[in-house]
């Protein structure tokens, strides 16, 4: 497997992200890109000024996997947005690849930290279909993984939970921020 950058050169590549995107998500997250359409145009967003996007493929030239960041705070920071996964490729080391990757590229640009939000549409964890509200930083501090969230794989790569939106899907879906320090030069 390598990670290459990603460019609107490859027509091919581009159909492969999106229907990586589309089925990395339909089940939890169906809202996000609810059709092809839709993820072909998140991918091809992803090629904009000021965005990073990176593709995982296999020797044979197929698409693994692909991650995007969004320059935010003048450089300083950067949204992971999106990263996704070939189901089928999943458990096998590609995400954690695209993120090193990515966190080396975003260093490189002089940015300090790596964020992300990732909701729970799905009440996949203890923060998920209950009301927030008055207080969501009490609920955030007990957080528990009920099914399967993706934030601990975040926090196995040194992410931290920094936040959480309340309904920021609808009620009772929060999104769940999380952050890196990925250098300390800037």
């Amino acid at each position: 497997m390598q990670i290459i950058a990603f460019s609107n050169n490859d027509q091919h590549l581009i159909e492969q992200a999106a229907e990586i995107l589309f089925e990395a998500f339909k089940d939890h997250w169906p809202d996000a890109w609810p059709t092809l359409e839709d993820a072909r145009e998140e991918v091809l967003a992803s090629f904009a000024e000021n965005r990073i996007s990176r593709i995982a493929v296999d020797d044979d030239g197929t698409a693994l996997g692909w991650i995007g960041s969004i320059e935010t705070y003048d450089g300083k920071v950067w949204e992971l947005h999106p990263l996704a996964v070939n189901p089928r490729a999943q458990g096998r080391g590609i995400g954690r690849a695209l993120i090193e990757d990515l966190e080396t590229q975003i260093a490189a640009r002089g940015g300090l930290t790596l964020w992300l939000g990732s909701d729970d549409e799905d009440a996949l964890t203890s923060l998920g279909g209950i009301d927030l509200y008055p207080n969501p930083l009490d609920h955030l501090a007990q957080i528990k993984n009920l099914r399967g969230h993706p934030y601990e794989f975040y926090q196995k790569l040194g992410f931290v939970i920094v936040g959480v939106m309340p309904d920021a899907n609808g009620f009772g879906k929060p999104d769940i921020y999380m952050a890196k320090r990925i250098s300390q030069k800037g």
